[in-house]
């Protein structure tokens, strides 16, 4: 997902696809722990977007809490 796809989204959706992201890291840590992690690759790449998404909503609400 672009940042200004992100940018674009309401809080609650920024949410929910915080929501998703985290799950998506759950799992894939799942998966690394029972040796079923075939693409290492995405570790970071959920990880950059949850930062990503985490950066967007902390400007929406004008670095209040930065």
């Amino acid at each position: 997902m672009k940042v200004q796809e992100l940018r674009e989204m309401s809080a609650d959706q920024l949410q929910e696809a915080l929501i998703e992201a985290r799950k998506e890291q759950f799992n894939l840590r799942m998966q690394q722990s029972r040796d079923e992690g075939q693409k290492p690759h995405l570790h970071k790449e959920v990880r950059h977007r949850i930062a990503r998404i985490k950066t967007i909503m902390r400007e929406a609400q004008g670095g209040k809490n930065a």
